[in-house]
């Protein structure tokens, strides 16, 4: 019998950490009538995909996008009742931005995959026909790919693309813009086995599964305002600015530490960062835990700008050969003819710790050589955005380092973005991870001897 199908025994269940997987897991959870506590340390939930309010707007950390494919997430959002805050493209279409140039697109066929992407390859003039045909076979070749395999994720994706033909053009003007995004760094230091990941499911096994979504409103009202509401309906009681400091195991349970106060749990689910993860997580449920500082940071850094009158007509873009790299339009509804663009850099190792000035200058540079409108208006504001840890690094090899959500201690499970869930460090990913985890959770409260319910009779 499932867990969905099944009664859990009567006690709570703890959720450490609000962002996405917590969230996923705290709803999955109360559906199958555990008492549920979310606790979070930040005023709001959401995780890494928040708001903050500044001069009147309400800004995203980073431009956070997601596809077709991702089903877990998408699912979520319905459940949530937001599906309308986000819109997906009818069908992939990423316009390519190169200074001194007209955009060149890269938009599938309604074909079937991979036929959908040929035209789209063999027509992009960014690259010479010979590299055009060279990536054609490497993408035929990345459909045999196993990413699940455990030697695949030894190896570098760089690695691959250059043993299958592919120059270092090619892989600036074309590879580098979907892993980039993707999976927070280069295709030089990037996992096959993830690499494989991203492109075979998102791009070439099926025809619509790389559609891009985008959100229309905040993230806080995407997420956080709704999550809140939702496991309110549930009966799920929400903390915010509730810091675990510790967490015991006891014969019935656990015991939690929170700001100075302790709660009891029959069941906790720790769904927070890897480097909070190992400082909270008991020895005896993850001896390995010590290990998880190999799984890194990489950040993303956004620069903001808000011009006085539109300068481009294009809601999204990414550019090649420039400073900038995805461009996207968050311009208000009530904006009028202000334009406020985000240029998300991802991978930003070289600019996170860069005065926002300089980032400034040059991303305005950058725009201005790629709308030409930009040159010659007025900026009335800009700002910038950093999230230093973003994502673990997605290196080869990391998957080592990534924990499955059962521990050593039954009743206490794993859940992010970063844990073993076959997927980059995405959406996706913590949704999934966090909906395995409650799974997992549920049915281990239901096989656990009742000790504490004996004990009181």
């Amino acid at each position: 019998m499932s867990a969905s199908t099944q009664t859990p025994p009567d006690g709570g269940v703890v959720v450490i950490g609000g962002g996405l997987a917590g969230i996923a897991a705290a709803i999955r959870l109360a559906e199958f009538g555990l008492p549920v506590t979310l606790l979070e340390s930040r005023p709001e939930l959401g995780g890494a995909t928040y708001s903050f309010r500044r001069d009147g707007l309400t800004v995203d950390t980073g431009q956070h996008v997601f596809l077709r494919c991702y089903r877990a997430y998408r699912g979520l959002l319905d459940r949530l009742g937001t599906t309308a805050g986000a819109v997906v493209q009818p069908r992939f279409a990423v316009p390519v931005l190169l200074p001194g140039r007209a955009p060149q697109w890269l938009t599938r066929r309604r074909l079937p995959a991979p036929a959908h992407l040929l035209p789209a390859l063999a027509g992009y003039r960014l690259l010479s026909p010979a590299q055009r045909l060279a990536a054609v076979r490497a993408c035929a070749a990345l459909r045999q790919v196993d990413p699940d395999l455990p030697d695949t994720d030894r190896h570098s994706f760089g690695d691959w693309l250059a043993a299958h033909g592919q120059s270092d053009r090619a892989v600036r003007r074309l590879w580098d813009l979907i892993t980039v995004a993707a999976l927070n760094v280069p295709c030089g230091q990037a996992s096959l086995a993830l690499a494989a990941r991203v492109f075979r499911t998102g791009l070439l096994e099926a025809a619509d599964a790389g559609d891009i979504g985008r959100p229309v409103v905040p993230l806080v009202d995407l997420h956080a305002v709704a999550a809140r509401r939702v496991l309110d309906q549930l009966g799920a009681r929400v903390r915010t600015r509730a810091r675990v400091r510790w967490i015991h195991p006891e014969p019935a349970g656990f015991r939690i530490g929170v700001d100075g106060a302790e709660l009891a749990a029959e069941g906790v689910v720790l769904a927070v960062p890897h480097q909070v993860a190992a400082a909270l997580v008991p020895p005896a449920a993850a001896p390995d835990a010590g290990e998880w500082h190999r799984l890194g940071a990489s950040p993303i850094v956004n620069v903001h700008l808000r011009y006085a009158h539109r300068v481009t007509r294009l809601v999204m873009a990414a550019a090649v050969e420039s400073p900038a790299q995805w461009i996207f339009d968050r311009s208000a509804p009530d904006a009028g003819d202000e334009q406020h663009l985000v240029v998300s850099l991802s991978a930003a190792d070289a600019e996170i710790d860069r005065p926002a000035a300089e980032l400034v200058q040059t991303q305005r540079q950058a725009l201005a050589e790629l709308f030409p409108a930009a040159r010659t208006t007025p900026v009335r504001e800009a700002f910038v955005s950093r999230e230093p840890r973003a994502t673990f690094r997605q290196n080869p090899g990391t998957r080592a380092y990534r924990p499955a959500a059962t521990t050593g201690l039954p009743g206490l499970v794993l859940a992010g973005a970063w844990t073993d869930t076959g997927w980059p460090d995405t959406m996706e990913g913590a949704v999934r991870s966090g909906q395995e985890a409650a799974d997992i959770l549920a049915r281990q409260l239901v096989s656990r001897p009742r000790h504490h319910t004996e004990a009181a009779r």
